[in-house]
């Protein structure tokens, strides 16, 4: 008789489990048909960060807009407005509502807004299929 232990291993599980990746699912807006599209986990963020600002879902909302500078010459803002301006395109998702102004919206269409969460970054992610260029801090393109 020998003294044999077999020890098994299975797929990871609990805290230190890494789960594959899911692509972002985009939820469509209320309005205008074409723009911006909103994952799930970015509304739900939204709205947490709303109630805790006390932006009303009714009268204000996300403003999303492109600003000149950043490391690659244009850089992403976002920001809540208690109201939208007379300009604006505006989008509701799941009573999200998102103001966009029109210089911005040049660089803005077709973008999806997600939001990720893992163990180095957590945070708001600008999916920009205009961008044809990028750097490092994830808020500068051209």
């Amino acid at each position: 008789m020998s003294n044999m232990v077999t020890i098994e291993s299975k797929p990871a599980e609990g805290a230190f489990a890494v789960p594959a990746p899911a692509a972002p699912k985009p939820v469509t807006p209320g309005a205008p048909s074409q723009g911006l599209q909103l994952t799930e986990k970015a509304i739900k963020k939204i709205k947490i960060a709303m109630a805790k600002e006390g932006v009303s879902p009714e009268e204000g909302g996300l403003r999303l807009g492109v600003t000149g500078g950043g490391c690659s010459g244009l850089s992403y803002s976002i920001k809540f407005d208690t109201r939208p301006r007379d300009r604006d395109r505006i989008y509701n998702f799941d009573d999200v509502r998102v103001f966009v102004d029109p210089k911005s919206f040049i660089y803005l269409n077709g973008m999806t807004l997600d939001y990720e969460e893992t163990l180095m970054r957590q945070g708001f992610n600008f999916v920009n299929p205009n961008s044809t260029r990028s750097c490092g801090c994830g808020s500068s393109f051209s």
